[in-house]
């Protein structure tokens, strides 16, 4: 979903349909959101080992 039909506007003529859209909005304040695991592990490598990487390769 598009992050800009947060901002759209709109009208509730209806009182139940009002009150329906805030019971939503409750609910989806009180529920929990799920922490995603990361499977993938990340490494910091420094550019000198990249760079001697490079040289050994080139050299083959």
């Amino acid at each position: 979903m598009a992050t800009s039909s947060i901002f759209a506007n709109f009208n509730i003529t209806d009182s139940k349909k009002a009150e329906n859209f805030v019971n939503a909005l409750d609910i989806s304040a009180k529920e929990t959101s799920k922490k995603s695991a990361v499977s993938n592990k990340s490494f910091v490598v420094l550019p000198n080992d990249i760079k001697s990487l490079w040289a050994k390769r080139k050299s083959k």
